[in-house]
């Protein structure tokens, strides 16, 4: 109903292996999917820090994956994992305030769903709203903002003497994993940064040192909840099953409606963007307040502010309940106007809503819903992004290849 809203977190199912060898791992797991071309990151113990292709796996209790190349070393009852295999976290509408399983997610390698904690929000929801994440791999494919190797550590802290970064700069948008040497596979939310040192939020359980290797990422423990015409916003953390009402420093100027968005941006190739020391990419959330206005806003994760009515061109497009968006390559987030046929792109790096394409297929009456979607094919190097739309008020679904 009006309100619902999902997304897909690439985190699936974690445990600890029970044996293993160079090219296999036997879980606790009772998997359900043929998982093959997902992802198994070793979390520490015996083989920490490798991430490798899943080749196939056994169905049932105590599946044993398989992955396409050798383990550094054997896999052994010392092995923590992590599955990247996908969940779906649905928010559900409701008339009244939360209840129990309207915050539910489906994981794919098991085939079940499981409730998840409720934020307080004391009301119903029941306009239209957005599930947002953050992560570290799309499409298979790692997003890696920056890497690098440390100079030292602490239980709390990782230093890399040299570098310039602004302050906290990466503060709650990134995560820092160790890929090799000492402390290999350990994961920690960035809580605060200075011009070379990084503060997680939860202890190293081995000490980084000199030969640790690492890379920054997107957050893959937080979720993004905003709408229901209404300016809060809550952020769930995956890991400890539990919601915080955001309080920014700078709250946003006005409740979005219906037809409103939320993306985040990580794929933007300009300089600016990539600059490591103000670094942008990855750390804004951009959303469209709908509502038939044009008004664009941004969030920005680190300094916990939102960026209001950015200016953009043209500014004659409006947007109201119909309006669908996807986002492709990590930066043009393309929209088609509530029931209008007409999509457009927007480029956050050139400030510019730009004409994107026209379809001919009759529409039924608009509703709220955000039905759009991408799926990139990719075969070697050649990587083919499709939309994907289901219609208002229709069971066609369309879908347009984008060169």
């Amino acid at each position: 109903a009006a309100g619902a809203a999902g997304v897909c977190s690439p985190l699936g199912p974690n445990g600890i292996a029970t044996s293993g060898t160079t090219t296999t791992i036997t879980t606790s797991l009772n998997l359900q999917r043929d998982l093959r071309g997902y992802k198994i990151r070793i979390t520490s113990g015996s083989s920490a820090g490798d991430e490798r292709t899943i080749l196939s796996n056994t169905i049932g209790s105590n599946s044993t994956i398989t992955v396409s190349n050798a383990f550094t070393t054997s896999a052994n009852n010392t092995s923590t994992f992590q599955l990247l295999t996908t969940r779906w976290y649905v928010w559900n509408a409701h008339t009244v305030a939360p209840v129990a399983n309207q915050f539910k997610y489906y994981d794919y390698a098991l085939n079940t769903w499981t409730s998840g904690s409720n934020p307080s929000i004391g009301a119903a929801w029941g306009t239209d709203g957005r599930l947002i994440a953050t992560p570290s791999i799309l499409d298979s494919t790692n997003v890696i903002f920056l890497s690098g190797t440390a100079t030292s550590g602490t239980t709390t802290t990782l230093t890399v003497n040299g570098k310039n970064w602004s302050v906290n700069q990466f503060t709650n948008a990134y995560q820092v994993r160790i890929i090799s040497g000492t402390g290999s596979g350990q994961v920690r939310v960035i809580s605060s940064n200075t011009s070379n040192t990084l503060t997680v939020s939860t202890n190293f359980s081995i000490i980084p040192d000199a030969t640790s290797q690492y890379v920054i990422e997107g957050n893959d423990d937080y979720l993004y909840l905003i709408g229901n015409n209404a300016v809060t916003m809550y952020r769930y953390s995956i890991s400890n099953n539990s919601w915080t009402t955001i309080s920014p420093s700078v709250a946003r100027g006005a409740a979005p409606g219906a037809g409103l968005g939320g993306h985040w941006v990580w794929g933007c190739g300009d300089s600016i963007w990539t600059n490591e020391n103000s670094l942008l990419n990855g750390r804004r959330i951009y959303s469209f307040r709908g509502a038939g206005g044009a008004v664009l806003d941004y969030y920005d994760i680190p300094s916990n502010s939102w960026v209001n009515s950015i200016s953009y061109s043209p500014l004659t497009t409006t947007f109201t309940t119909g309006t669908k968006y996807t986002i492709t390559n990590g930066r043009y987030i393309n929209l088609q106007k509530d029931v209008t046929n007409r999509f457009y792109r927007f480029d956050p790096v050139k400030s510019e809503m730009e004409p994107l394409s026209q379809f001919l297929y009759p529409q039924g009456a608009a509703i709220v819903g955000d039905t759009c979607f991408d799926v990139t094919y990719t075969d070697g190097s050649t990587n083919i992004t499709w939309i994907y739309i289901l219609l208002n008020t229709s069971q066609v679904l369309l879908r347009m290849m984008i060169i």
